[in-house]
């Protein structure tokens, strides 16, 4: 049997790869990202990270400080504002008190109180945010009208008063007082996004399958607040914390507990800086300051999180570095690709 030599040879020339015409186009083969999916962009945050590091900080010293205080706080002793030493890390008081001791005392309080408070509040807002923008109607407004009434109320002034016409003022009574006050803004923000999603494609499908009002909000609302409700929580805690401190700056706060306003509140009292006893009263404003921080980090670290141009740029701060690009705060930066010059 004979075999035609011609349609060997072209199949021989079929089974050939193909080659792409001579052009000056290449075409590069697509490139699979190095970085791998992009899970827990939120604890890739340096500032969310930074934050939750100070915090912790001083959720830890909430939990041990009084155990590994040296002094009891309210000890006196014949030590009179004396400086920062060995014996007395933060210096003494008028009475002879350590500083150190009042400060790692009084982290609990501040701590309690103020964690006590933002759940409270936040519980209170998502209840009544959530419950009128998805009601709807004459619940809407009900509630709304009563998040309005509390939020043209001087907050502050309303705690003083409140917490001075009780006969005993603890730690649960500042943090309630705190959180009936508190409350009202979470409520406005969360039922404004609850208004924009429930007319949403996912939820309308969930009402035509004939999921329950509870079901619906709680498996299809509920977890797209979820970045919200956690930004609210924390500003909610920053103001307690500032509130009790405040309450206890002027005299108002938790009686015979310690906390960082006590100690500030002795140390103005008692003419510290007149006296040039700074070590009296710079530890607790350090605190403050560093907790505050700490909380304002996170909700930075939040708001990028939700923000998509936010997250985007968080996420490419160490490439635009590099092209010489600095971000600033509250400007999104928009790069353009510098074009060859052919001429």
């Amino acid at each position: 049997m004979t075999i035609d030599t011609s349609i060997v040879e072209e199949g021989e020339e079929l089974a050939r790869p193909s080659q792409a015409p001579a052009t000056g186009v290449v075409t590069a083969a697509p490139r699979r990202s190095s970085r791998g999916p992009r899970k827990f962009l939120f604890l890739r945050n340096s500032k969310a990270i930074t934050g939750m590091a100070i915090l912790g900080f001083f959720l830890l010293i909430a939990v041990i400080g009084p155990y590994i205080a040296p002094y009891d706080p309210s000890a006196r002793s014949d030590d009179i504002l004396q400086p920062p030493s060995w014996e007395h890390w933060f210096g003494t008081t008028h009475l002879g008190q350590d500083v150190f001791s009042q400060i790692l005392v009084g982290t609990r309080g501040v701590i309690v109180v103020g964690f006590v408070a933002g759940i409270l509040a936040t519980t209170i807002g998502v209840i009544v945010g959530v419950t009128a923008g998805y009601v709807g109607g004459l619940g809407d407004e009900s509630l709304s009208v009563l998040a309005n009434v509390f939020l043209v109320i001087p907050q502050l002034p309303l705690i003083i008063l409140i917490a001075g016409q009780l006969p005993t003022v603890g730690g649960v009574t500042v943090a309630l007082v705190i959180a009936i006050t508190g409350w009202a803004w979470g409520a406005r923000v969360l039922r404004a996004q609850t208004l924009s999603l429930r007319r949403r494609d996912f939820v309308e499908a969930a009402r035509a399958n004939g999921e329950r009002t509870w079901r619906i909000i709680t498996a299809e609302i509920l977890p797209n607040l979820t970045a919200i409700i956690a930004a609210g929580f924390v500003g909610t805690v920053a103001f307690a914390v500032l509130s009790l401190i405040t309450l206890s700056f002027i005299g108002i706060g938790i009686t015979g507990e310690w906390n960082w306003g006590t100690v500030l509140y002795q140390a103005q009292s008692q003419l510290a800086l007149q006296r040039g006893a700074w070590w009296w009263f710079v530890p607790a404003g350090l605190c403050i300051a560093l907790l505050g921080m700490s909380l304002t980090l996170i909700n930075f670290g939040i708001d990028e999180f939700v923000n998509p141009r936010l997250r985007s740029t968080g996420l490419n701060a160490k490439s635009l570095r590099k092209r010489g690009i600095r971000p600033r705060i509250g400007f999104t930066p928009v790069v353009y690709e510098a074009k060859e010059d052919r001429s």
